[in-house]
């Protein structure tokens, strides 16, 4: 940094104290727990062992990286983890936006108050609640295992204990639960669009679908490549906790993933060195996939993160 921007700096934080000081608590926490616990990835390269800390652990080099990269396991994890994501990316993430041009076009604020209530309530059910609710509803007893199987094929089934349907749960569970919460951003940008455009599209004699094409889709076009940008970047961290709560070993065939394998590896098995070798491949992994969509996103169009 040269003395003229060191300069401007410094004035700036000076003239604009408070807003550096609230800023400081968020600087602190990432600090503390992203930045600060970078360094632990070294175990990645080691034989960990806890008694012997990382300064008294063998180094392996990337012995732990082959291992995984050689398992039977690395085709299944990668293989549910990328489809798992992609549902996620192909339903979960055009849904909200699609939810919150319908929201628009709701006049009545009472009703439009009501339903956007309704919708964002269940992002706030706690994840072992909604797991129970899931293991409920799908049992051979259940609403869904239950009355509408035996509706459909003649018979109850437990659909938590056959493979084929734990990704349309995972999809449609992710979808119920972050419909809502998902949408605020853009029912927010939505907000901001000066309303003097449709006025002047109405007088020209557009539609209400002519002026959703037209005015209100570019008007939050730079959120959505701004949100389908983090998307990418997140694609293969699939959460395990959610998972871990409703698989058991008869679906892990679709449903273990990069996550509940480093958990396995780690935490029950307590081969730290070689998850955390494979939770820092995935995290490669998704660093290059922000990279590439960022970029992607900054020739295709005037928006991109950084």
């Amino acid at each position: 940094m040269d003395v003229k921007k060191k300069k401007g700096l410094l004035h700036d934080i000076k003239i604009n104290k408070a807003y550096y000081l609230m800023l400081l608590p968020v600087l602190i926490y990432f600090i503390v727990f992203s930045y600060i616990p970078m360094g632990g990835l070294v175990i990645a390269f080691q034989n960990f062992r806890p008694a012997s800390g990382i300064l008294g652990s063998s180094f392996v080099g990337l012995k732990n990286f082959i291992d995984f990269f050689n398992s039977v396991y690395f085709g299944r994890v990668l293989r549910n983890t990328v489809i798992i994501s992609l549902l996620s990316l192909l339903i979960c993430f055009p849904l909200p936006i699609i939810f919150a041009l319908l929201l628009n076009e709701v006049r009545r604020l009472r009703f439009k108050k009501a339903v956007q209530t309704i919708t964002y309530m269940p992002y706030f059910i706690s994840l072992v609640v909604l797991a129970g609710i899931i293991i409920d509803f799908t049992s051979s007893d259940g609403i869904l295992g239950g009355t509408l199987m035996t509706a459909l094929t003649g018979e109850s089934k437990n659909l938590l204990a056959d493979p084929q349907y734990f990704r349309a749960i995972m999809t449609v569970s992710e979808l119920w639960q972050g419909l809502g919460y998902s949408s605020i951003i853009y029912v927010a940008t939505l907000s901001a669009v000066d309303q003097q455009l449709y006025e002047a599209a109405a007088i020209d004699g557009a539609n209400r679908w002519q002026q959703t094409i037209h005015i209100t889709i570019p008007e939050i076009s730079s959120t959505i490549i701004i949100m389908l940008i983090l998307k990418c970047g997140t694609m293969l961290a699939v959460g395990a906790e959610k998972i871990i709560l409703l698989y058991n070993a008869n679906i892990y065939e679709t449903a273990d993933v990069i996550s509940t394998f480093v958990y396995r590896k780690g935490l029950q098995e307590f081969n730290y060195g070689y998850s955390t070798a494979v939770g820092m491949f995935n995290s490669v992994i998704n660093f290059v996939l922000i990279v590439v969509a960022n970029k992607l996103a900054k020739k295709f169009s005037d928006t991109n993160l950084f």
